[in-house]
């Protein structure tokens, strides 16, 4: 369905302002496919990003400053989010002894089993892009990676 009708809007200023919104929108469209299933885990996707980076690093530990860099939502708290994971023990968190702001971040067995558990819904993901040809979809990635760059 077209923008206009999806926000009951006629007309937008430029192209660059339909751009936007159009952005804006499929983003919240996107998040809100993909939080039920987050949900169903019981983790958030800025939990699931957390876990999935830590996962790609495992066995190595990981600081605090490297999940900010890599983070997708560069806004998060990630020390909140990783002491919510801790408390939740898919994660565990050992701080430094000489300096307490250093702490270093690894996966645990029950955060590898949660994720593996959850990679079946990779599927259902990828569900969401199926009306765009595989040529579309690269093209698409093309040119939102050119409008970042």
């Amino acid at each position: 369905m077209k923008l206009e009708q999806e926000i009951a809007q006629r007309s937008f200023r430029n192209e660059e302002h339909k751009l936007a919104v159009n952005l804006i929108y499929t983003y919240y469209w996107l998040y809100n496919s993909q939080s039920h299933i987050y949900k169903k885990y019981g983790i958030t996707g800025q939990q699931f990003n957390i876990l999935r980076i830590l996962r790609g690093q495992h066995p190595n530990p990981v600081n605090l400053k490297l999940l900010r860099e890599r983070m997708l939502d560069k806004m998060s708290d990630v020390s909140r989010i990783v002491e919510k994971l801790r408390v939740k023990k898919l994660l565990e968190r050992t701080t430094s002894e000489s300096d307490r702001r250093h702490c270093e971040v690894r996966i645990t067995d029950k955060g590898r089993a949660l994720l593996s558990e959850m990679d079946h819904e990779d599927q259902k993901a990828d569900e969401l892009f199926s009306k765009l040809t595989q040529a579309e979809k690269k093209s698409l990635n093309d040119l939102l990676d050119r409008l970042r760059g």
